[in-house]
């Protein structure tokens, strides 16, 4: 495949996975609803999960419709790129693994961002950074309760950092699709 149509087509489907995994990860974390972000995610999303989250049985806090669709935007990735290549085992693992790689890169990203943000505007609201740092407080609470303070300085966000960066590198890079 050209290199160009290539990373269209893999941007398309990393954006299409994380609009998915971020509207799961909205209902996990139970984070403002009422966030205008939050608003065009749940907007965004509702037009494919809503049938298929009628079908699958509730789970509480747990949306397995927008999971399951980030899980196969990895999977039909994976297909149009091998062109059928692969077993039904070999999509499923490959799909997995794209869609935690996209999920670790989200985290990674999102904390780089909000330890720049908390540089650049302290103090400020903004609804994006709100957001994030819901998003964040599972992995980062435990962490902030784990290690020492430092007065106002925060270690938290350079471990989670590097915790990600670790377990990115361990993803294994399945047929150079990841």
């Amino acid at each position: 495949m050209n290199p160009s149509l290539y990373m269209i087509v893999d941007l398309i489907f990393r954006l299409a996975t994380m609009l998915f995994l971020v509207r799961f990860l909205l209902q996990a974390c139970a984070a403002d609803f009422y966030n205008p972000i939050s608003q065009a995610i749940v907007k965004g999303s509702d037009g494919i999960a809503a049938p298929l989250r009628r079908l699958l049985p509730k789970t509480g806090r747990v949306d397995l419709a927008s999971l399951l669709l980030a899980w196969l935007m990895g999977i039909v990735f994976v297909a149009l790129i091998t062109m059928g290549g692969l077993g039904i085992g070999e999509y499923l693992l490959t799909g997995f693994v794209r869609l935690l790689s996209i999920l670790v890169d989200f985290y990674w990203w999102s904390t780089l961002l909000l330890v720049i943000a908390s540089f650049i505007s302290q103090g400020n609201y903004h609804p994006a950074l709100s957001l994030l740092e819901e998003l964040l407080a599972p992995l980062m609470t435990p962490l902030r309760n784990i290690l020492p303070t430092a007065g106002p300085l925060d270690f938290s966000p350079m471990v989670l950092i590097l915790l990600l960066s670790i377990l990115q590198q361990s993803l294994p890079r399945a047929y150079g699709l990841v």
